[in-house]
Formats: C-alpha cells, sequence, structure tokens
C-alpha cells in the first residue's frame, strides 16, 4: 500500500463523492474530521481511493494524483500478476456473467441486475487497462460476496454437524493470498474468491479451517484430522495453488 499526500490551502466544501481521472478511472473519495491533508492511497488490488478534510475542496485529489502519477504507476506495476483479467463472457462465480461494451461515456460504468454484470467502457479505453479492471473488480467483489454469503456459511454447517466440528462465526473477506483462517476463539473467515472454485476445492478449504478449531497448527496431527475428512487432500492441494485468490 502506498499514500500520497498533499498540503492545502483553504478551499471551499463540495459535495462531490469521487474524481474521474482519464487514467486511474473512478477514485472515491471520504471526508474525514480529522484529516489535515489530502491522501490518495493505492490498495494491493489496485484501486484507488482518496481522503480529504471536510472543508476542502475535491478539485485537490485530481492535482494530488496528477503530481503522483508516475509514482502511483510504479506501485500499479507491483500490483500482483497472478489477479484475474476480466474479459467479455467471463462467468463469475457459481451464477453471474460478465458483459464488456464500448459506449460514448467519460469513464468505465458497470451495472448488476440480477446475475447480469454490464460494463460500458470509453471508446478508446480496452478492457485490460487498469481503470477498466478497477471497475470491474468492484462489481466482482459484490457479486461475489452475495454468493459467498448464501452458499458458504450453509456449506460450512453442515460439514462441520457431518463430522462433529463447531465454530464461533463466520466472516468474509478478501483477504491477500489467503483462502480462509480460523482464529483462536474460533472464527473462520473465507475469502468470498472462494466461489470461482470447483466445490470440491471450496469443501477442501472449510475442512481445512474446522481442522483449526482443534488443531491451531499444521502438525501431523491436524493433516490427519483433514485426511480423516478428505483423503485425497494432497491432491486436491495441489490443485488448490494453481488458482488465484485474487479479485
Amino acid at each position: 500500500m502506498a499514500i500520497f499526500r498533499r498540503n492545502l490551502t483553504a478551499s471551499p466544501s463540495t459535495k462531490a463523492e469521487s474524481v474521474v481521472d482519464a487514467e486511474f478511472g473512478v477514485v472515491p473519495c471520504r471526508r474525514l474530521a480529522s484529516a489535515k491533508y489530502v491522501r490518495v492511497k493505492l490498495g494491493p488490488e489496485g484501486n484507488l481511493t482518496a481522503t480529504l478534510p471536510v472543508h476542502a475542496s475535491v478539485s485537490h485529489v485530481q492535482k494530488l494524483l496528477d503530481e503522483s502519477r508516475d509514482e502511483l504507476r510504479k506501485m500499479l506495476r507491483k500490483v500482483p500478476a497472478h489477479r484475474v483479467v476480466y474479459e467479455h463472457g467471463m462467468s463469475i462465480g457459481a451464477s453471474h456473467k460478465l458483459t464488456i461494451t464500448h459506449a460514448k461515456t467519460e469513464a468505465p460504468k458497470v451495472r448488476t441486475n440480477g446475475q447480469d454484470i454490464s460494463v460500458w467502457l470509453p471508446l478508446s479505453m480496452s478492457h485490460e487497462h487498469p481503470a477498466a479492471q478497477t471497475a470491474i473488480r468492484g462489481a466482482v467483489k459484490k457479486a461475489l460476496t452475495k454468493e459467498a454469503k448464501s452458499y458458504l456459511p450453509r456449506r460450512l454447517r453442515y460439514i462441520a454437524d457431518e463430522y462433529g466440528y463447531d465454530y464461533e462465526k463466520v466472516r468474509f473477506s478478501n483477504a491477500k493470498g489467503r483462502w480462509g483462517s480460523c482464529s483462536s476463539h474460533g472464527t473462520i473467515s473465507l475469502n468470498i474468491a472462494l466461489m470461482r472454485l470447483e466445490r470440491e476445492l471450496i469443501d477442501y478449504v472449510l475442512v481445512h479451517e474446522l481442522c483449526h478449531t482443534v488443531h491451531m497448527n499444521h502438525s501431523p496431527e491436524f493433516w490427519d484430522a483433514v485426511h480423516a475428512i478428505v483423503p485425497d487432500y494432497k491432491q486436491i492441494k495441489r490443485r488448490l495453488k494453481q488458482e488465484s485468490p485474487y479479485l
């Protein structure tokens, strides 16, 4: 993560909630009473967001983008290369479909209607452009979160009851580089990107985290517990390594 900031002069307040940049696309802006500077943050997925003081002009965000453009480009190149590149016609999760078309628009526009994710890009913008991928990724995240909340808790509870495991609660995330985790208090966190996997791989991750409710390590006892439920876990584990938990 990188943060760029800019000193301010007094400016009138504005209600604008985002900046549309020709290169970086839509940059959401959030006002904070405690903020003294305009800050632009680059997250691990290549998404830019900005924070600014309550009474600062949102135009300062665009100025900061312009001043930091070279540095932001360098940081964007460091975003994991194994993340998904979304293309027209791609299936998203178990039930969503992605449609990408070009239109007379200044910035990428996205709309989800049922299981259809529709994206409109500027005429000159490729679907591989960072701004296009960032816009699509936001819609994909919402779709996969919806699918994950509908399917994963029910499946986790079924496996837990079937094999005598228990846990405190379930949380959802898009944790960098991890399919799931289990806290010492029995909270299981599941990556929404699981919904892109085959059901057999999903079950392996769920079993893996349930076994951590008893064995908070990867000891021989832990793998024995996994093996008791998923006898071919070693082969499944190798298959899982070919998949990416990044959106």
